[in-house]
């Protein structure tokens, strides 16, 4: 197929920076990471990076939280990360004068989320959410064909949930004592086991507990916003012994209340990303053909 843009794509992350050219297609055709250290080492070696690519749009993905509302005073700066360093740091501007072409914004998880609609497993559905359970938990929702963005962005990582019994030490999350993150990161999983997920597959305990806390929060998003597919993603979710643990306790609080097809076939409503990591780079490289269109 014949390139019709050539786009660039960053996604922002707390150690790396992602930067990649590709096409509208989700092609990658190169990529290169750069270590995320401060804001005055970073960004230039990122601008650097696309100054020699003849790109006609940049898309960036990032963390957050940020201000995404266009016409707003802060539009494209990163707000009250716990990375503190990057807080009040505009993620925008930086790309738009020196490359002086469109760019888009959204959060990394909002991105990951539109690269699994545009390209990947929930392509043709108009109402999908995506999950990275990692380091952190976020949320991107993607509702009436577009990513849902309000007097901000969604922060799903932090919805509350109640604190089980059988949790031995609670939140590790600085703002909330019972939130999403602060329960289910990889990060909360190796304060209270003192182990990272990775190395305790065979430990039926901390999935229990794992699996009753994500179930909860998915449970709360299927009554709110009703998606048609759920996607799980990020490193914790890549014990498989989640997923099959995660279907059964969700269709036991939902409890027969909904019914759908979509409930009926849960193997293939709350599932895995399909885009083999990639989701995240790839929604990026459609942020920028978003704001190619827009010219923006």
């Amino acid at each position: 197929m014949e390139v019709i843009m050539r786009l660039g794509a960053l996604e922002g992350g707390g150690t790396k920076m992602v930067c990649a050219v590709g096409d509208e297609t989700g092609k990658i055709f190169e990529q290169v990471s750069i270590p995320t250290t401060t804001p005055e080492e970073t960004i230039p070696k990122m601008v650097d990076y696309f100054k020699t690519k003849d790109i006609e749009a940049l898309g960036i993905a990032t963390f957050g939280p940020i201000d995404v509302v266009k016409g707003s005073a802060t539009f494209g700066k990163i707000l009250n990360t716990p990375k503190l360093v990057w807080q009040n740091v505009d993620i925008v501007a930086p790309f738009r004068e020196a490359l002086g072409v469109p760019v888009g914004l959204d959060t990394d998880v909002n991105g990951s989320c539109l690269g699994e609609v545009t390209y990947g497993s929930a392509k043709g559905l108009d109402c999908v959410v995506y999950f990275t359970i990692g380091t952190g938990i976020g949320g991107g929702i993607y509702v009436n064909g577009r990513m849902l963005h309000g007097m901000l962005h969604p922060e799903a990582g932090h919805m509350l949930l109640p604190l089980s019994d059988k949790d031995p030490n609670g939140s590790v999350c600085p703002f909330h004592p019972n939130c999403f993150e602060g329960l289910c990161s990889g990060t909360s999983i190796e304060a209270r086991w003192g182990a990272k997920a990775k190395d305790m597959a065979d430990r039926d305990e901390v999935w229990e507990l794992e699996t009753d806390y994500i179930a909860e929060a998915l449970t709360s998003i299927i009554m709110i916003l009703s998606p048609q597919r759920i996607i799980l993603g990020g490193g914790v979710m890549h014990q498989q012994q989640v997923f099959p643990l995660v279907r059964k306790k969700v269709l036991k609080l939902v409890n027969g209340y909904i019914q759908t097809k979509e409930l009926a076939d849960i193997d293939n409503y709350i599932v895995p990303a399909s885009l083999h990591d990639d989701q995240g780079i790839m929604g990026a490289l459609r942020l920028g053909e978003l704001a190619y269109e827009s010219g923006k």
